[in-house]
């Protein structure tokens, strides 16, 4: 409960005092002077409460918009290490081709010739 709050409530009970003693004393303008406090009264305990409510919901989405930033990092972090997995994954697969290549030539060039006619041979075009 905020200074607003408890304000409003102690004014709302005042008014209502003031209207109850303005009615068994049988004077009207203190029983409007109690109603106006009532209703003053009201307005700034409700006041009060919705600042309350917006201070949580900011603080809540402080907490939320932390906790995102969190997550970011942690999945920045994730895709860091396995981008550099895959490329050292990468790198150890092209140096074996190359090494197989290297110690296969005429295999690795009859697989290129072979490839080469494939392609051409999908890409001519009436079959």
């Amino acid at each position: 409960m905020n200074r607003d709050q408890f304000r409003g409530a102690s004014r709302h009970i005042k008014g209502r005092a003031q209207t109850a003693l303005g009615g068994v004393t049988g004077d009207p303008a203190r029983q409007v002077r109690g109603a106006v406090n009532q209703v003053a009264g009201g307005a700034q305990y409700a006041y009060g409460a919705a600042r309350d409510r917006a201070e949580d919901l900011a603080r809540d989405g402080r907490h939320l918009a932390h906790a995102a930033r969190e997550c970011a990092d942690d999945l920045i972090e994730d895709g860091r290490r396995y981008a550099g997995e895959a490329r050292r994954r990468g790198e150890a697969y092209g140096r074996r081709a190359v090494r197989y290549a290297d110690a296969n030539r005429t295999s690795t060039l009859l697989g290129l010739v072979a490839t080469a006619f494939a392609l051409g041979w999908l890409a001519r075009p009436s079959r």
